[in-house]
């Protein structure tokens, strides 16, 4: 259950930011340091402090704060004119050791949203399905294989190397234009704009499903060219 309080003051002037609060704690009420701020999807290098405390200033503009941690995913909330938003995690949260030094500014495609690299704390593989060579495979599990680093593709079955395999279950979570699906046998190579490959934390977004990893697809639109 996340905490929340208090109204924004309506006499804020139009352009200037809006700062907000609050305090972050687990299951148990133990209070969650070092844990990720994120506004709009983004991270903002900012970290609750040891007692789980973080102050931030927001544009009028900006609609929703998070906070992530790499081991029990993130949690979300509109802003709405709020100024105190505290959060509640599900269970306990261990240490956590994020570090603010650490700054990427690459955009990557995650499936619902893009987001900076910064944001992620685990390596992701992208591919941008836009070159003529991709013509050439004959299939989509080709493709993976023959341009996506860090996974396995025997026939129709992937594994991305170095996550925790559930239950003897290898098969990573499949995103196809933002919505999971239970397969990618018909998608034509030449159809794909981009692959992103989402391990370990950086997957933790999307709860235990992506537990094997995630694969994110995303298709041409009428629009590119």
């Amino acid at each position: 259950m996340i905490m929340v309080s208090f109204n924004i003051s309506s006499g804020q002037k139009t352009g200037r930011k809006i700062t907000i609060t609050g305090k972050v704690v687990d299951g148990t009420y133990a209070s969650v340091s070092r844990a990720i701020i994120l506004i709009d999807g983004e991270k903002t290098g900012y970290l609750t402090n040891g007692d789980g405390f973080y102050k931030i200033k927001v544009k009028k503009e900006n609609t929703k704060i998070g906070v992530f941690t790499s081991t029990n995913g993130m949690i979300e909330e509109v802003l709405d004119g709020r100024n105190v938003i505290n959060f509640k995690f599900t269970g306990s949260v261990p240490e956590q050791y994020n570090d603010k030094s650490r700054v990427d500014n690459e955009v990557v495609d995650i499936g619902y949203r893009n987001a900076k690299k910064k944001t992620l704390t685990s390596p992701v593989g992208e591919i941008k399905g836009t070159k003529s060579k991709y013509a050439s495979y004959n299939n989509i599990y080709e493709m993976i294989r023959g341009e996506v680093p860090g996974v396995v593709v025997n026939g129709t079955s992937i594994m991305i190397r170095s996550t925790n395999t559930a239950y003897g279950n290898t098969e990573p979570l499949f995103v196809v234009d933002g919505v999971p699906v239970n397969t990618i046998d018909n998608i034509d190579p030449l159809m794909v704009r981009s692959i992103s490959i989402l391990k370990g934390s950086s997957a933790a977004i999307y709860g235990s499903r992506g537990s094997n990893g995630v694969i994110i697809i995303n298709l041409l639109r009428g629009t590119d060219k």
